[in-house]
């Protein structure tokens, strides 16, 4: 049994009730992403982020054909042996997200912050699913990133990295500079209630369009996005506060994440 890796608490729930044959690719996967986004690190120079961020997206061409070198990488393609590398094809995208964020770029339409989010689950999440269900799986690893990014929206704003759209901010009139400093005002509360609605909304959906025959296989999966529509009902009742950074994991979530998993056992699990 894969020795139980260091992770936050919700991806260490994730990792707990991802199938055995998988759980060596998911803590790979959380382990390059984590080593990609420390080039994010404000204490790092900027050319030395932009310097390790260029041979990160080198590693990740290198581990697509089969050829890695960083530890990480070999576990990964390790975990992977005999199997279609074309699932690493999106590997790339942790370091495409990164430098977004690197250069502090804004989203001015939703279409862009989605297409923002499928690049961050094309990296994680294609290569935990088959490959039949690889759209489908991707499409909901979209959702459940954009609420990764809203439960931590006043931090990253303050950082210069705005997780709403420049046309959401102008609907709420509000300013950009707002998001750093809650409690937002009623125009942005407004727009981020719709907003974590819409995505849990989202969320069912791309449970539903996942064959309840698959469910045991994607239990992890399944489990990440009850405990993100969790987390999603926790920061929509705080508003027009953020949550703390204690609060982005419940009492309860132990119990979700197990619930959750023994329905997709059985092949039951709806959101």
């Amino acid at each position: 049994m894969p020795t139980r890796p260091e992770l936050p608490p919700t991806r260490a729930l994730v990792w707990l009730y991802t199938p055995a044959a998988q759980r060596e690719t998911f803590a790979a996967l959380c382990g390059i992403e984590a080593e990609i986004s420390a080039s994010l690190n404000p204490r790092i120079e900027h050319q030395v982020a932009h310097a390790r961020l260029a041979w990160w997206g080198e590693e990740c061409a290198r581990t697509a054909l089969g050829a890695p070198t960083h530890p990480l990488t070999r576990a990964l393609g390790a975990s992977l042996a005999g199997a279609d590398l074309t699932a690493l094809a999106g590997l790339a995208g942790f370091v495409a997200t990164a430098r977004w964020d690197l250069a502090a770029a804004t989203c001015e339409t939703r279409a862009q912050l989605g297409a923002y989010c499928q690049r961050w689950a094309h990296a994680m999440i294609t290569p935990l699913v088959p490959s039949t269900l690889g759209a489908a799986a991707s499409r909901l690893g979209a959702t459940l990133h954009e609420i990764q990014l809203l439960a931590h929206l006043a931090e990253d704003a303050r950082l210069g990295r705005l997780r709403v759209t420049l046309a959401d901010l102008a609907a709420a009139s509000a300013a950009p500079q707002d998001l750093a400093r809650p409690p937002w005002p009623h125009g942005l509360v407004r727009v981020l209630r719709l907003r974590h609605q819409q995505l849990r909304a989202e969320l069912a959906a791309g449970v539903g369009e996942l064959p309840r025959l698959n469910q045991p296989t994607l239990a992890g999966l399944l489990v990440w996005a009850r405990l993100a529509a969790a987390h999603s009902q926790r920061s929509e009742r705080a508003l027009p506060h953020a949550l703390e950074p204690r609060d982005h994991h419940g009492p309860l979530d132990s119990w979700r994440a197990w619930s959750t998993a023994r329905r997709a056992a059985a092949g039951r699990f709806a959101l």
